[in-house]
């Protein structure tokens, strides 16, 4: 398992967890960013933050400190 900021763009993984229990953390629950949820990595800005996944139908622009709550597996 990995965190989603290490991810390649490109490549597809798998929601594990979000780590932590504070405001960010259920923001992005809120974001439909829950357990065995699909994730692409899409692109990142030129200097890497913020960065850009596809999900649930949607694109969604999240800064690397948030990305790095997100645990994520492989397909």
């Amino acid at each position: 398992m990995t965190t989603l900021d290490r991810v390649p763009i490109g490549d597809s993984v798998r929601i594990e967890r979000i780590d932590g229990m504070d405001e960010v953390s259920v923001r992005l629950l809120e974001m439909g960013m829950t357990p065995t949820t699909s994730v692409t990595m899409v692109g990142s800005a030129p200097f890497g933050d913020p960065l850009e996944v596809e999900l649930r139908g949607y694109r969604l622009s999240l800064r690397r400190s948030e990305a790095q709550r997100v645990i994520v597996s492989s397909h």
